[in-house]
């Protein structure tokens, strides 16, 4: 045996296993971090608020947390109309507060998995804010789905019967139509953009 390949060896970190089908008997819990613990009685659910309730959670049998939207929102469709993919919602805390949650949770050996709404932003969303105020046929305009008729895609199911009549909506700003699957106050991302997929694969990694 090559001495310095065993001292190497004894010198390495333990490699951590990884289940990879840890998801098939998970016990998971799913909840809005505003609506689970206060911690500062403020009257919102909060990441401080949550730490404090692992062992809680563990003492239950839960293995996984599922966390519902907690980015920046205006709220409109309860969090799920994202303004800022790289940060915290202020309500719930901080990024701080989000890490110290992390790495408490990873100690208990508990999964975290969180909903990352990547079909549509917030019109609130300073990608979208770009667009409407880019030229039409700029890159810019072009992380979203637009139109100078509404007249495109009319086999498309609407979602949203009772408060929606088209999945397309005018905007003045724009001075075209742009395109939405949900509420118009949510408008699509252009997947088709090479951009846009970049920049969510850039969201993924940060989060992961």
């Amino acid at each position: 045996m090559n001495v310095m390949s065993s001292i190497d060896a004894k010198e390495q970190p333990a490699t951590e296993t990884v289940d990879e089908l840890w998801y098939k008997d998970a016990i998971i819990y799913q909840l809005h971090v505003k609506a689970f613990a206060d911690s500062n009685n403020d009257g919102i659910g909060d990441f401080a608020g949550l730490t404090e309730k692992l062992g809680y959670l563990q003492d239950l049998g839960v293995t996984a947390l599922w966390l519902l939207p907690f980015y920046p929102s205006p709220g409109r469709d309860d969090g799920y109309d994202i303004a800022d993919y790289g940060d915290i919602n202020s309500d719930f805390g901080t990024m701080k507060d989000f890490r110290r949650f992390i790495v408490e949770a990873k100690r208990r050996g508990l999964k975290v998995i969180t909903e990352l709404v990547i079909n549509h932003t917030s019109d609130q969303h300073d990608w979208f804010k770009r667009a409407r105020r880019s030229d039409p046929k700029s890159s810019a305009r072009n992380w979203y789905v637009w139109s100078d008729t509404d007249q495109k895609y009319q086999g498309t199911r609407i979602i949203f019967t009772d408060t929606e009549k088209s999945n397309w909506t005018w905007d003045p700003e724009a001075g075209q139509f742009y395109w939405h699957r949900f509420f118009s106050h949510q408008p699509d991302l252009n997947f088709d953009n090479p951009r846009v997929v970049s920049a969510i694969i850039q969201v993924m990694k940060r989060w992961l």
